[in-house]
């Protein structure tokens, strides 16, 4: 063992240690904090840890197509408590705008559309996209069927060119704006197809 003494008056192992192991422990006044900027050190050479470091499972966000992880305890669809998957219903296809190319899952009940990680589609590369609920989609497993909403704050969205004002229908392949983007609606659930809220799988419709 070679002891070591650091600049605070602590002694350690300098072969186990390659600094002093004291330093930075809770209320020694230390002020421990991490910086990526500076590469972990700090101007007297102390690493530092930064609040906007720390990880925030809260705020993950929608990539591609996988949910973003929320709190256990935040109201689910009555779909998804039943089955234990939140089933895709349909989707959301940009066609123009800062995202185009990109997918967007919509699933059963309702969807909150909006740039905030919280909201169930985020169109995060948009910025003249509300941040929260600038227009709801909602599909309605006991009809079938799909509508549109308009949002809660001032940003309008349009479907076919047309200003939404009022809950309405929502079929395949309508065209919806948000900001700057457009995007393409594209159903899995409707006339030919529609999930069995009792099993795994889903039904198919027979064509008339």
């Amino acid at each position: 063992m070679t002891l070591k003494r650091c600049d605070k008056g602590h002694y350690f192992d300098a072969i186990k240690y390659r600094n002093c192991p004291n330093c930075g422990v809770r209320n020694l006044n230390m002020n421990v904090t991490y910086d990526g900027r500076d590469n972990g050190i700090s101007d007297d050479n102390q690493p530092t840890i930064r609040a906007s470091d720390v990880f925030q499972p809260e705020r993950i966000r929608q990539t591609d197509n996988l949910r973003e992880i929320r709190d256990p305890d935040a109201t689910q669809a009555s779909w998804k408590r039943t089955k234990g998957i939140d089933s895709v219903v349909g989707w959301l296809v940009c066609i123009a705008g800062p995202d185009k190319g990109r997918d967007y899952r919509v699933c059963s009940e309702r969807n909150t559309i909006g740039r905030d990680p919280s909201m169930q589609i985020c169109i995060s590369g948009d910025n003249t996209i509300s941040r929260e609920k600038h227009a709801i989609i909602s599909y309605n497993p006991r009809k079938n069927s799909f509508l549109i909403l308009p949002g809660e704050g001032r940003a309008l969205v349009y479907l076919n060119d047309e200003e939404v004002v009022t809950p309405t229908p929502l079929n395949p392949y309508d065209l919806i704006e948000l900001g700057h983007t457009r995007l393409m609606f594209i159903a899995l659930c409707g006339s030919r197809f529609q999930w069995d809220s009792d099993t795994s799988g889903g039904n198919q419709q027979s064509e008339s």
